[in-house]
This record gives structure tokens, C-alpha cells and sequence, in this order.
């Protein structure tokens, strides 16, 4: 193709958001700085927020640096996240051969940070973006604050939609329904109950600030269950919440809690992350050792772990549906159904009412 006729196509940039995490030992502190002083995390004044971020960040530098370490150092977010975009990239480039398309990896509170890829979009000078949060439901923590600093920092060309959510998108759901089965099949005939663990929010920014995020990931859940026939199979599965911290009040039950409470009814686990679309910390570490062993203390077999979708051609396909989805219409949508409620926080019902 002559150099005037790429000239010419239609530019479509699709910035893909995550919450990133840090390259390397010396990265931690400025990684969890970055997280703890975002008023999406710790909502108080920046006077009094930024210096907690601060001390914060530095009691837990060593013992997060301890937990990375079991990685190799650094966290394999941006590298797994990466390898989503260049999936969807060739794919959309295959679905839109008239047009140039790039996908761009934008991560919250480490690199690429939001400015440097404002500035990469910018020397694009696309006709066209889609934000494309990574996360499956809405939360104000992670979709609402990366788009939240995304608006604020993007002065580009190009006319913008954003897709806000896709908690039963079907790809996305499929995609999952084949990582359970094949750990089911490993478990054979022993008995398990399937775990369906999300990151924990407080429960004050769901009944306070009108947050979906439980409702849409109990909809994931219950849609990936029916995907399973889990209950036509007489299998039980519950909903539970990871990562608890601090001493609020999180959404529950606790997924260490579920694990419990599978011993005490002398059933395995299969666990599978329904917040998470690839491997990282919260995975690799958090799943895979820090809850496997308490599993393994309270005599739980088999313990099993579906692994995060990742690359798989379902999930990816679906991620593109969700961009040709997004470039027929305007503003801000969910791909597939969204929220079942109207939630205050929704940002489709906040552009609605600011209308």
C-alpha cells in the first residue's frame, strides 16, 4: 500500500486500560504510592491522602517486594497485557482491513502511565478511540479512575466512545467456561466445589456511592455457571472476595472464608479469578500460594486454580466484537448487558442524567 493511501484510511486507536504494577524490586514503593494516592483508593483530601500514600507505601516496600519475588521480581501485567493488545490488533486489523488501527496498553499507577500514552495516541492522531477498560465489571476503583484521569488527560484529535463494562460478554464468559471445565475434568470424580473469586471493594462504595461492581460480578458468576450446567450437575459453586484490606468493611464472604468452609464440608475447590483477565499478583501469589496453602493446612483436595483468560481466541474475538460494537454508536456503553440496576455510580447513567 502507497504511502498516501495509509495516509488516507481511517485511524482507529483502542486504548486498553489496566492497573499495572511495577518492573522490578526498586519499582514497588512508587508503584504503591501511585495506588494508595489515587482518591479512588483512599478518598480523603490530597493534603492528608498523599503524605498516608506516602508512609503507607513505605511499610509495605518489603513485604511487597517479598511477594513480587516470587514472580521473578516484577509483576508479568504489562507483559500478558501487551500480548492482549497485539491479539486484538491483528484481529481488528483482519475485521477492518480499511482502516489502521493500534492498540495502545494505558496502566493506572505504573508504565505506561496515562500521560505518556495520551501523548502516544496524540502523535497518532487517530479518527476514532475506543476505551476499552480491562476490567470485565465497573467499579469506581479501577474502570471509574482510569477513565476519570484518561479524560483529564487527553487533549488529542479523534471522536471518543467508551465501553464501560462487559461482565457476560459472551466470549468473555466462554473463555472462562473452558479453563473450570478442564480443572473439573482434573478433579475427575472427586467432589469440588467451584469458587468464584473476585477482588473485594469495600462495601460502603456499593450501599454509599451506588457502585455496580457486586451486582456485575455476581452476573459474571451466575452466567458462568449456567455456561457450566454447574447446578443441572449437582456441582456447587459460590461467590467469594480476595484481597482484603484495611478495616473497613469488604464484600463478602472472604475467599479464604469459602476455602474454610469447603473443608469443613469435605469437598475440594476449584477456584477461577472472575475479575482478572490475566496473571498477576493477586493470581500468582495471592491464589496460588498464599491460599493454597491454608487449603492445603486445612486438608482441602484437590485444591485446583483455573488460570486468568489471557490470550485465549474466545476472549480476544469477544474484546474486538466489543470495539466494532462501540464504533456504531456514541458515548458511554456497556458491551452486552451492563447494569441491571441504576446505580449511581454508572457512568452511563451519569452521562445520561448530565444530559
Amino acid at each position: 500500500m502507497t504511502e498516501t493511501a495509509t495516509a488516507t484510511r481511517r485511524r482507529i486507536a483502542v486504548v486498553l486500560f489496566n492497573l499495572g504494577g511495577p518492573d522490578g524490586p526498586g519499582d514497588v514503593k512508587p508503584f504503591l504510592f501511585n495506588l494508595f494516592n489515587d482518591p479512588a483508593i483512599i478518598g480523603l483530601p490530597g493534603i492528608v491522602r498523599t503524605p498516608l500514600a506516602r508512609l503507607i507505601s513505605s511499610r509495605r516496600e518489603k513485604s511487597a517486594q517479598a511477594n513480587y519475588a516470587l514472580m521473578g521480581g516484577g509483576s508479568p501485567l504489562l507483559p500478558g497485557t501487551q500480548a492482549q493488545a497485539e491479539g486484538l490488533e491483528a484481529r481488528l486489523r483482519a475485521v477492518l482491513p480499511d482502516a489502521d488501527v493500534r492498540a495502545f496498553v494505558c496502566m493506572r499507577y505504573w508504565r505506561p502511565l496515562t500521560e505518556q500514552v495520551a501523548a502516544a495516541v496524540c502523535a497518532f492522531a487517530p479518527d476514532e478511540i475506543v476505551q476499552l477498560p480491562l476490567y470485565p465489571q465497573f467499579s469506581t476503583t479501577t474502570t471509574g479512575s482510569s477513565l476519570k484521569l484518561w479524560r483529564k488527560t487527553y487533549r488529542g484529535p479523534g471522536r471518543s466512545r467508551t465501553v464501560c463494562c462487559w461482565p457476560v460478554a459472551g466470549g468473555w464468559i466462554e473463555a472462562q467456561a473452558r479453563a473450570v471445565a478442564a480443572k473439573l475434568a482434573e478433579a475427575g470424580e472427586r467432589p469440588v466445589r467451584v469458587l468464584m473469586s473476585a477482588h473485594g471493594i469495600p462495601e460502603k462504595l456499593v450501599a454509599g456511592k451506588g457502585d455496580p461492581y457486586q451486582e456485575q460480578v455476581e452476573a459474571t458468576c451466575a452466567a458462568l455457571a449456567a455456561r457450566l450446567e454447574l447446578g443441572r450437575r449437582g456441582d456447587r459453586w459460590d461467590v467469594c472476595y480476595q484481597s482484603r484490606v484495611g478495616p473497613l468493611k469488604w464484600l463478602g464472604p472472604a475467599t479464604p472464608d469459602a476455602i474454610a468452609k469447603a473443608a469443613a464440608d469435605g469437598v475440594g475447590v476449584v477456584l477461577t479469578p472472575v475479575a482478572f483477565v490475566s496473571e498477576h499478583i493477586e493470581t500468582l501469589v495471592e491464589l496460588d500460594v498464599e491460599y493454597a496453602e491454608l487449603a492445603h493446612e486445612l486438608g482441602v483436595t484437590p485444591y485446583l486454580r483455573a488460570p486468568a483468560v489471557g490470550t485465549a481466541p474466545d476472549f480476544i474475538a469477544e474484546l474486538a466484537h466489543a470495539v466494532e460494537d462501540a464504533l456504531r454508536r456514541d458515548g458511554v456503553e456497556p458491551h452486552g448487558p451492563g447494569c441491571r440496576a441504576d446505580w449511581a455510580a454508572c457512568p452511563r447513567t451519569c452521562e445520561r442524567r448530565a444530559a
